[in-house]
């Protein structure tokens, strides 16, 4: 496993060099949570949005500026689609081409989701997935020009609900593991919560995801759990929020009460909630002043690493 990490490192590194995206799978070998299924991975468009589904091979693409431009911070993407598809290149790979203008490097997750029948354990697959990512990117964050400690998680929709998930149910990694990924922690520095699906409380729960991700009736312990803004703590990482109030599908209280359990506990954060922008918007392009939502995440970010930088 150790030479096999070694190399995979020296082939990151030059690829790093020689293009400026790529993609590599996350699980070597065995795939924690996973039986074969015989399902393949299919794809498909609604309302002109290309969507995944039935993930089998989960893994990361990796978008970096070019050298001179890297500011250091690095964004993982989980993009939406209520945990039963992707909106892969609507909330995934444009998302991250325009922090690439900024100079952060994005990767996008491309996650298992529960929907699928390829589990052991219906809700485990996509942290397990999101846990791996964060491990991941900050094991060879070197080699990608990023700073460890400047590596936060994005999520749209379900995808929000996954990166906030990330936030409150991470670890510090496992030093007795043999693989050398998982020695590392997988706490996000930050997050970016884009109209997230936060709670599972039934008054303003997104139930699709609920269902998605739980199954038809899950225990009242494992709602509370995956509740996030009930997980919240003084470790949880600082988050931005953003969602509007006219999103019909996830109400903007899911935003909220993660914003108020943030101030609760005096973790930075902010909210910004628009007037009109309703569900699923992506850069929001000619959608007037909401379209700026990503320069004030992006503004937000580097404010971040300032203040690591200058601690």
């Amino acid at each position: 496993m150790k030479t096999y990490l070694i190399l995979l490192s020296l082939s990151i590194s030059s690829l790093v060099i020689n293009a400026q995206n790529y993609t590599l799978p996350l699980w070597e070998g065995e795939i924690p949570n996973y039986k074969v299924s015989g399902e393949k991975e299919e794809f498909f468009t609604h309302k002109g949005i290309f969507f995944l589904k039935n993930i089998q091979n989960p893994n990361i693409t990796v978008y970096v500026p070019t050298k001179r431009n890297a500011t250091g911070e690095a964004v993982i993407i989980c993009p939406g689609g209520g945990y039963y598809n992707l909106a892969y290149y609507w909330e995934g790979r444009d998302i991250a081409k325009a922090l690439n203008a900024k100079g952060i490097a994005a990767i996008v997750l491309k996650y298992r989701l529960p929907t699928s029948n390829n589990y052991i354990v219906r809700h485990k697959s996509p942290l397990l997935d999101a846990q791996r990512a964060m491990r991941t990117v900050r094991y060879h964050a070197a080699a990608w020009n990023i700073e460890s400690n400047k590596i936060g998680i994005m999520g749209f929709s379900a995808g929000g609900h996954l990166a906030s998930t990330l936030s409150t149910h991470y670890d510090k990694g496992n030093l007795q593991a043999k693989d050398s990924i998982e020695q590392v922690s997988c706490r996000p520095d930050f997050s970016v919560l884009v109209y997230p699906v936060i709670s599972f409380n039934d008054e303003f729960t997104h139930q699709g995801s609920a269902k998605a991700l739980l199954g038809e009736n899950p225990s009242k312990e494992l709602r509370i759990n995956f509740s996030n803004e009930l997980q919240v703590t003084k470790d949880t990482p600082p988050a931005i929020l953003i969602h509007s109030s006219d999103d019909k599908d996830v109400p903007v209280k899911n935003s909220i009460v993660y914003y108020e359990a943030l101030q609760k506990y005096n973790v930075s954060s902010e909210l910004h909630i628009y007037p009109y922008g309703g569900h699923g918007y992506s850069l929001a392009i000619g959608k007037g002043h909401l379209a700026g939502w990503i320069d004030r995440c992006t503004d937000w970010i580097q404010y971040l690493s300032k203040e690591k930088t200058d601690e």
